[in-house]
């Protein structure tokens, strides 16, 4: 790894000029400035994964990253640190990693080159250089998690009891008559799809029902109407279909109307999230309803607290979640 020493040689001045440049660059004359900068871009040298560094350089912006942001579901969250960020004096960064590791690591080494104060990140991968700095600087690395929870990671979160959302949601469905549920999970990479999915199982045992329909989706519309044709195509078929994500309902929607089946008069429908076009569907979707704009200003707050110094133990902050009752759930009509 490349030290201060070797940029200041590689750019021919003393590190004292390396270090000024780094946390006070309006200081340094332009041409040396880029000079520097380009001795530390070819070099790879990431100065501020030191604690030191991490504590005193201030930039004034946050760095958020999404796994998709084309999901209305994140636009919803990033609103909300836009707003809790924008009250605490903060800009706000956006990068879409869509699903790729190499655009995470793309993003984790703006932060350690110090180019933003803290990393809001909306997915469940930490890249591995900002794991071992969690694990370097514990509470003090300005690393927070939102909507996934996973203690391995080290990091604050804030998110909701997606294991208990799920279960209610199987029990609103279990309540109405259904025995048959199709099951459409997120991709089991994720935790949060796990625990949704574990809350669906132990619904399942509960009422002593383990013959579930379960079929992995990754979040899109498509793969929602993808996975329920197939999921009506069983013999026999669901009665009911519960979605871990309001966009595959929104597939799973046209799924049973090219089947030339209605909702929910033969199946009814649930969805995960409540994003502000389910209740417009027809039927309207009953779903999961997820707090995001709080989401949102819980994790720039957990943030906050860690660049200010005041935590001295990683947090998890669990917020409530509502299951919304509306017209696409029914007592089913077939055995």
């Amino acid at each position: 790894m490349a030290t201060i020493q070797d940029v200041a040689r590689d750019a021919g001045v003393s590190t004292a000029t390396v270090s000024r440049v780094l946390s006070a660059p309006e200081r340094v004359a332009e041409p040396t400035r880029a000079r520097v900068m380009a001795a530390v871009e070819r070099l790879g040298y990431a100065p501020n994964t030191a604690a030191k560094s991490l504590r005193t350089l201030r930039t004034g912006k946050i760095l958020v990253t999404v796994p998709d942001i084309s999901n209305p579901f994140f636009s919803q969250v990033i609103r909300g640190v836009e707003e809790a960020a924008s009250a605490a004096g903060y800009s706000v960064l956006l990068g879409d990693t869509r699903h790729e590791e190499e655009r995470e690591e793309q993003y984790a080494a703006m932060l350690r080159r110090k180019e933003a104060d803290g990393l809001i990140f909306l997915g469940h991968r930490l890249p591995d250089s900002l794991a071992e700095l969690a694990a370097a600087l514990g509470p003090r690395a300005p690393i927070v998690n939102g909507c996934e929870f996973s203690p391995e990671l080290g990091v604050p979160s804030a998110h909701i009891d997606n294991e208990r959302a799920a279960a209610e949601a199987m029990e609103h469905l279990y309540g109405l008559g259904h025995s048959r549920i199709g099951v459409v999970t997120g991709p089991l990479a994720s935790p949060l799809s796990r625990d949704r999915l574990t809350g669906v199982q132990a619904a399942a045992a509960r009422r002593g029902r383990w013959a579930l329909q379960v079929a992995q989706g990754d979040f899109s519309i498509e793969s929602g109407l993808e996975q329920t044709l197939g999921l009506l195509d069983a013999d026999p078929p669901p009665t009911a279909v519960f979605c871990f994500s309001d966009e595959m309902a929104m597939g799973a929607l046209e799924a049973i109307r090219r089947r030339g089946l209605k909702c929910p008069a033969d199946v009814s429908l649930v969805g995960f999230d409540d994003i502000r076009y389910a209740r417009h569907l027809d039927p309207p979707l009953t779903t999961v309803s997820q707090p995001m704009p709080a989401i949102g200003h819980e994790v720039v707050r957990l943030l906050l607290d860690v660049l200010a110094g005041r935590v001295d133990t990683v947090r998890h902050v669990t917020l409530a979640h509502r299951l919304v009752i509306r017209a696409s759930t029914a007592a089913p009509t077939r055995g």
